[in-house]
C-alpha cells in the first residue's frame, strides 16, 4: 500500500506529495518566539547601565543540533531547526499548528511569557506534538497548569530554592531574613523559598518588601539598613529578578551576612563557571556559535531539549512520539546533562529531574542536590515537587 501511495506521488507530482517525501528523512525542530518580545528589550537604567540582560536562548538550539550531526548520520536522519516568532498570544498556537502541518515540525521549544504557555498548552494538550518549556519557572506550570506534552527543561522556582535551601541547612545557616522585591517574579520567587525553608525547617525571622524609589515617605523601603535591622540571622535571601535593588545590599547591611538568592549565592541551571563533567567543553562549543555572550541556563534549556529527543530517537530507533515519551519520563533513562547525575523527566509532572549549581558572579561553589540528602528513588527529586506533592494530573 505505501509502495503503491509512493508511486501515485511521483507519477501526479502532486504539491502536496513533494513536500512529504522531502521530509521524509528529516526530523524538524521549531523555536519559536513572539515578536518584540519586551522581556529581551535592553533594560537601560537613567546611567546607561543593563542589568541583567537576557537573551533569546536560540544558540543553546543551533548548538544542540549541531552536537547531533553524527548520530543523525548514523541513523539516516537529518535533524532541522526552524525559527519562528508569533506576532501575539492569539497567534501562538497557530504558528505551532501550521508549523506541524506545513513543515513537519514535532518538537517545540518555546520561548514565550508564562502566560501564553499556559493558554498554548491548554489548547494544544491533545495534539501530536511535544512542547518544552525552556523561560519560565514558574511552579503553577508544573502542578495545576501542567499539560500533558509539555516538558519543562528550565528548572522551577522550587527547585532553586530547595537548593538554596539544602545548602543553608548543611551549613547551618537557619534563621534567614527574606528581602520581597514588588514585581510579580519577585513574589513568586521569594514564596517558593518560604515553602523550601519549611521543608527544610529553616526560620524565617523577617519577610520585608523593598522598593526602590527616592519618595522620602518610604524610606523604610528603600535604606538597605533599616530593612536589614531588628532581629538576629544568618543570611539574607533577596528576590529581585531586575537587579536593581540586590546591588545595593552587599556591605549595606546592619548585621554582616552573606547574601542568597538574587545577589551572592546564586542557584542557577547552568553557570559559564562550571567546570566539571564535559562543562569546558560544552561552553566552548557554545562559544563557537555564539562569540558576544556566555552559555546561560536558558541556553542550556534549549540544547538539553533537542538532546533528550535526539537521545530518545537514537535509543528507541524511532521518531514515533509515543515511544519518545515513554522513553523521556522512564525513571531508567539516562540524559546526560554535563552536570554529573543521569537525568530524566519526572513523569507526574515533565519536569526534567537535574542538579541546580550554586554559583557567584564568577564562581559555582556547589551543586545540589547537597550531599547527604537522600530519596527513596532518586535523589535528584529531592528538589521540586516530589511525587506525592505534585498537583499536577496528567492525562496521557
Amino acid at each position: 500500500m505505501r509502495k503503491e501511495v509512493l508511486l501515485a506521488c511521483l507519477f501526479a507530482l502532486s504539491a502536496t506529495c513533494w513536500p512529504a517525501i522531502a521530509r521524509a528523512n528529516e526530523f524538524v525542530f521549531a523555536y519559536v518566539g513572539i515578536e518584540g518580545d519586551p522581556y529581551y528589550l535592553a533594560g537601560r537604567r537613567y546611567t546607561g547601565l543593563t542589568l541583567k540582560q537576557p537573551h533569546p536562548p536560540l544558540p543553546g538550539a543551533k548548538m544542540a543540533i549541531r552536537d547531533s550531526r553524527i548520530i543523525g548520520r548514523s541513523l539516516g536522519i537529518t535533524f532541522k531547526l526552524i525559527e519562528k516568532a508569533a506576532a501575539g498570544a492569539d497567534e501562538l498556537a497557530t504558528v505551532i499548528e501550521a508549523l506541524h502541518r506545513e513543515a513537519g515540525a514535532k518538537v517545540f521549544l518555546l520561548d514565550v511569557p508564562a502566560a501564553m504557555l499556559r493558554a498554548t498548552a491548554g489548547r494544544l494538550a491533545g495534539a501530536p506534538l511535544l512542547l518544552f518549556n525552556i523561560r519560565n519557572r514558574d511552579n503553577d506550570l508544573r502542578n495545576e497548569n501542567c499539560a500533558p506534552n509539555l516538558y519543562h527543561a528550565v528548572p522551577s522556582y522550587r527547585m532553586l530554592t530547595d537548593a538554596l535551601a539544602q545548602y543553608l541547612f548543611k551549613k547551618g545557616w537557619t534563621k534567614v531574613l527574606v528581602l520581597r522585591g514588588p514585581g510579580e517574579a519577585d513574589q513568586a520567587y521569594a514564596h517558593s523559598f518560604s515553602a523550601s525553608a519549611r521543608r527544610m525547617r529553616l526560620e524565617i525571622v523577617g519577610d520585608r518588601g523593598f522598593e526602590l524609589t527616592n519618595d522620602p515617605r518610604k524610606r523604610g523601603e528603600s535604606n538597605v539598613a533599616l530593612m536589614t535591622g531588628g532581629p538576629d540571622y544568618d543570611v539574607i535571601f533577596i528576590a529581585d529578578q531586575d537587579g536593581e535593588f540586590g546591588r545595593y545590599v552587599p556591605y549595606q547591611t546592619y548585621l554582616p551576612r552573606p547574601l542568597v538568592g538574587d545577589e551572592g549565592l546564586t542557584p542557577a541551571a547552568w553557570h559559564w563557571t562550571w567546570e566539571r563533567h564535559g562543562a569546558p567543553q560544552l561552553n566552548q562549543r557554545f562559544a563557537r556559535i555564539e562569540k558576544t555572550r556566555r552559555m546561560s541556563g536558558a541556553d542550556w534549556a534549549a540544547w538539553v531539549s533537542i538532546k533528550s529527543v535526539v537521545a530518545a530517537i537514537r535509543k528507541t530507533g524511532s521518531s514515533d512520539l509515543g515511544g519518545l515519551r515513554r522513553f523521556l519520563t522512564d525513571p531508567d533513562t539516562t540524559i546526560d546533562t554535563y552536570k554529573g547525575s543521569p537525568s530524566s523527566f519526572r513523569a507526574w509532572n515533565n519536569q526534567l529531574r537535574q542538579p541546580i549549581l550554586l554559583h557567584t558572579h564568577n564562581a559555582v561553589v556547589a551543586r545540589a542536590p547537597v550531599e547527604g540528602f537522600l530519596h527513596e528513588t532518586n535523589y535528584l527529586d529531592t528538589l521540586g515537587f516530589d511525587r506525592g506533592e505534585s498537583k499536577c494530573v496528567l492525562a496521557r
